[in-house]
């Protein structure tokens, strides 16, 4: 009898074991999400960064990354949040305000999304991100109607109108749009942007672009162009100016009158005076060139337009005429009115040249032209005798001192003669006809000044000149 006992026994256990087997075949499975890695494009690799922060494949973090709201999943990693949010899913449930993807894409300024891709902007992009994360788990049934903290450190308003739930001045369009026992995601219509986002955004744009917008009132012509002036479209420090160079000069010969610059006014992109007060110190210091540094001082207002121009971004070469040249103009040279201008603006060139770049060029090509500031008038440049000569016939001018100034906005060459435009009637020929060309220009031996280097403080440019005018009376 013992046999048949124990025999049934094996054959309940063997019953019992087969169907506990069967219960679990048709048990619901929890549904899961894919593993990190199983889907494609940003998805798959969404849920391979979570993965490789350690995450629970079945946390609200993963569920983030691999959901279709792509836009700021792609935002949370370029920001380095991954192991911030992982730690804050493991110290306590989340809950997390999801932006749709067109609300990034498309609906978000240009300018503001320019700001938080900036890489020294950092910090702005995380305050923004961790402004949409709370530090606790809210389903649509347990929905607040009270400020919350955030991961960011600034509360979030929220609301339960007859319309619907909102968080801050965004509608949430898609509540409970993922549960997960740790936290949960609602979608809602628009970005977050927290105060001191905000703040910081106002005060990294420029002024132009928060100032208020001002009436349009009648159309102007505009003085320097005789065109209607129109909007200024903006212009990147540094870059090279609108007008041509003489639409921007103020008045002067055979140019149209221009307004005064206003206090503040232009793209003040390089400090112009303070390089012109340079290069005629240098000029005094150099020595041999005080007659010029008189003139651009004291009988002209040259001196002023070329600090304006190159505070604008513009550059100039200046053929300078030394000492010797300048003594060889006759009174009546210089006493019409404006004769002192007309000569200068002839010496004038509006390009950056030096004279390796200008011998360089008339090696090449034989005769170069150069335009100047006395338009049209143009300034014609040759090679002759291993330098570079200026104008033509008696009254041409080699190319002497090489190179006494050079900033990268103004440069600065001697000359041993003084050039006049074809048509001045009372033009002489100034040139010595004894004069012979530099047997070697580049071996000077003067000390050449660049800016930037030592210059003594307590030289002020008007007394160097008025001092250089009374040695040369005393003589």
């Amino acid at each position: 009898m013992g046999a048949p006992v124990h025999g049934a026994l094996v054959l309940f256990l063997l019953l019992l074991a087969g169907a506990e087997a069967a219960a679990e075949e048709t048990a619901p499975q929890e549904p899961t999400l894919p593993a990190a890695g199983s889907g494609s494009g940003a998805a798959g690799s969404a849920g391979a960064a979570a993965a490789a922060v350690g995450v629970n494949s079945n946390s609200v973090l993963v569920a983030l990354l691999d959901s279709h709201y792509t836009e700021l999943a792609e935002l949370v990693e370029k920001a380095l949040l991954l192991q911030t949010l992982e730690d804050a899913v493991g110290k306590h449930n989340v809950t997390i305000f999801a932006p749709r993807n067109e609300a990034l894409e498309r609906d978000l300024d240009p300018e503001f999304k320019r700001f938080l891709l900036e890489p020294r902007n950092l910090k702005s992009l995380q305050a923004l991100l961790l402004y949409h994360v709370l530090p606790s788990r809210l389903p649509s049934e347990a929905w607040p109607a009270a400020s919350h903290p955030t991961l960011s450190g600034e509360e979030v308003e929220l609301a339960a109108a007859g319309t619907g739930m909102r968080v801050g001045h965004a509608a949430v369009t898609r509540p409970d749009a993922v549960l997960r026992p740790d936290g949960v995601i609602h979608g809602i219509e628009r970005l977050l942007v927290p105060r001191s986002v905000q703040e910081d955004f106002n005060r990294r744009r420029s002024l132009a672009a928060i100032s208020a917008v001002l009436p349009t009132g009648a159309p102007e012509v505009d003085p320097r162009t005789h065109r209607l002036k129109k909007p200024a479209s903006p212009v990147p420090p540094g870059a090279p100016p609108v007008l041509p160079i003489w639409d921007a000069m103020a008045p002067g010969p055979s140019i149209a009158p221009a307004p005064a610059p206003g206090p503040g006014s232009g793209k003040h992109h390089f400090d112009g005076h303070s390089q012109v007060k340079d290069f005629i110190q240098t000029l005094l210091l150099y020595g041999g060139y005080n007659e010029l540094a008189d003139i651009l001082v004291n009988l002209t207002s040259l001196a002023t337009e070329m600090g304006r121009l190159v505070s604008e971004g513009y550059v100039l070469t200046v053929l300078a005429p030394n000492d010797e040249a300048m003594a060889r103009l006759t009174t009546d040279q210089l006493s019409e009115p404006g004769s002192p201008e007309n000569i200068l603006y002839y010496h004038m060139i509006p390009e950056y040249q030096t004279e390796e770049s200008m011998y360089n060029a008339v090696r090449r090509f034989g005769k170069v032209r150069y335009d100047t500031l006395r338009l049209p008038h143009k300034v014609v440049a040759r090679e002759a005798d291993g330098s570079v000569k200026f104008g033509q016939g008696e009254g041409s001018a080699y190319l002497f001192d090489p190179d006494i100034y050079t900033d990268g906005r103004i440069s600065v060459q001697g000359i041993d003669a003084v050039l006049f435009a074809p048509d001045d009637t009372k033009a002489t020929q100034t040139a010595d006809p004894n004069r012979k060309p530099p047997a070697i220009v580049t071996n000077k031996k003067k000390i050449k000044l660049r800016r930037g280097q030592y210059l003594p403080s307590d030289l002020d440019l008007v007394l160097s000149v008025l001092l250089v005018s009374l040695q040369i009376a005393q003589k």
